[in-house]
């Protein structure tokens, strides 16, 4: 398949899979004229970078477990992948769950409401942790 049957079936722009060759998650097999070409398989690894990062691995992290030469992908990756979602999850869940409260709360101002102010401090602890994690 050349460069744009590529982007058409998979929906990313040719640009993209331009960046994802220099990165090393897919690799041309020749070229047609100026255009690139690509194997059959290449709309599976395709997917499978979509779904690595829909699930927040960066493009190194799914290089290296997709593209090691093994056929294996790396489980205990997957397992810590899948707890820091269960993480997010409890954390977004906690976050909807105090801006529903706060749309409906009867108090006359949300700094007067006990579980708005939660809110707010959790918020805060929250963007403390990824502040020191980000620069420590």
């Amino acid at each position: 398949m050349d460069i744009n049957a590529v982007s058409k079936a998979s929906g990313l722009p040719a640009s993209t899979l331009r960046f994802y060759e220099e990165k090393g998650l897919i690799q041309s097999c020749g070229r047609k004229g100026l255009r690139r070409m690509f194997d059959s398989g290449i709309l599976e690894r395709l997917a499978l970078i979509l779904l690595g990062r829909k699930s927040g691995f960066s493009l190194d992290e799914i290089r290296a477990m997709f593209y090691s030469g093994r056929k294996q992908i790396d489980r205990a990756l997957l397992s810590a992948k899948a707890n820091e979602l269960d993480k997010k999850i409890k954390e977004l869940t906690s976050m909807r769950d105090g801006l529903r409260h706060a749309a409906r709360c009867p108090a006359p101002d949300h700094f007067a409401c006990p579980k708005f102010l939660r809110l707010l401090r959790i918020a805060g602890k929250n963007r403390s942790r990824r502040s020191i994690r980000n620069n420590g």
